[in-house]
Parts: C-alpha cells; structure tokens; sequence
C-alpha cells in the first residue's frame, strides 16, 4: 500500500481530508465502496450515509440501466 503525506489547514481536520479523498476515489472507481469505507475509517454503512452527505451517488446509473432495473 502507498502512503500519502500532506500539510492540511489547521481549519481543514485530517479526518474531513480523508473522507473526502475516499469518497473521490470511489466515485471514480478507483476503490470499491468496502475499501473507500476502510481507508476512510468507517462502516460501509456509515460511509454511505458520508458519502450522501458530501454530493458523491453510491448508485450511478444512466436512465436507460435504471429503467431497465426497475422494469426487471
């Protein structure tokens, strides 16, 4: 695993960082929900409800796969 070492803002606390970082690289595709939820130092559970909260969709789907999933 790399490491990752930055200076942050005093106003800016690690934890908010690394949320939003994983959150980023799940929305990108780049980590799996468990492993975004892992690094960020949350449940899956809870690191969805974060994700929610900071504008990043667990369920990205185009309105043709949504229609399709909901008409099954």
């Amino acid at each position: 695993m790399s490491e990752l070492r930055i200076q942050l803002p005093a106003e800016r606390p690690v934890e908010e960082a690394r949320l939003l970082l994983m959150a980023k690289l799940f929305e990108t595709g780049r980590l799996s929900l468990g492993q975004a939820a892992k690094s960020a130092g949350h449940s899956q559970v809870a690191f969805v409800e974060l994700l929610g909260e900071v504008g990043v969709p667990v369920l990205d789907y185009s309105p043709e796969e949504l229609r399709a999933e909901v008409e099954g």
